[in-house]
């Protein structure tokens, strides 16, 4: 759905998510309200609940599975090429032979794929689902993402910085349960450090171009002399 609004129509990605998420959860709030439901089969139920491989239950499985798939594909296959070129500039990459349209639909129907692979796991590991189900993981996984070296428009960014992300947004997630920071804390907390995630970077960009432009005046200082 999305990858035809995007890659068809040409709607700006980021709006077409966030209108997406906004449909899809007013859907599960029409047709659940306020109920929950639980009665799936014992085996679904095992699969989020139970070992599957030695202490590793099904969820960890996928989620290494998927990340060794994709560092392979972005760091070593064509494909990941294309990915960071559109990245950096689309336009370079259409002069360049890059199929644009085709590779952001592609795009999109894996990144769906996935979430609703990560759905079902999440249902069976709770073992029911509601319509507010994983309301504000949002939040946390732009945090990941962002605070993984990702850049926001593309073209930046490794698996193994947002694998390392991953770790410490749990890891403080997790510390600040056992320390008995409510909710609310945890999210401000999250959100300070999306905000830091975007700025610092930015800061550090502005601080690299400075020193250019005065390394630059410096050279033509000395040339004139």
């Amino acid at each position: 759905f999305n990858s035809f609004w995007i890659g068809i129509v040409g709607l700006p990605s980021l709006v077409v998510t966030l209108a997406g998420l906004i449909g899809y959860r007013g859907l599960a709030y029409v047709l659940l309200e306020d109920r929950s439901i639980g009665e799936f089969p014992a085996w679904f139920d095992r699969l989020g609940q139970q070992p599957l491989i030695g202490p590793f239950p099904l969820a960890l499985i996928v989620f290494f599975v998927l990340l060794i798939f994709a560092i392979i594909v972005l760091q070593y296959s064509g494909f990941g090429r294309y990915v960071y070129v559109i990245g950096n500039s689309k336009d370079v990459a259409r002069y360049s032979g890059v199929r644009v349209r085709r590779t952001k639909m592609i795009l999109f129907v894996v990144s769906s794929t996935v979430a609703a692979l990560a759905g079902i796991l999440y249902a069976a590991r709770l073992g029911a689902v509601r319509g507010d189900m994983a309301l504000g993981f949002e939040l946390d996984i732009i945090t990941m993402v962002l605070l993984g070296g990702v850049s926001i428009f593309g073209g930046t960014g490794t698996m193994w910085g947002v694998l390392l992300s991953v770790l410490i947004i749990l890891n403080l997630r997790n510390g600040m349960g056992l320390a008995n920071f409510s909710g609310h804390v945890q999210t401000g907390v999250i959100g300070v450090l999306l905000i830091l995630s975007v700025l610092v970077p930015n800061l550090a960009g502005t601080v690299q171009a400075a020193l250019k432009r005065r390394r630059a005046r410096t050279v033509e200082v000395v040339a004139a002399e």
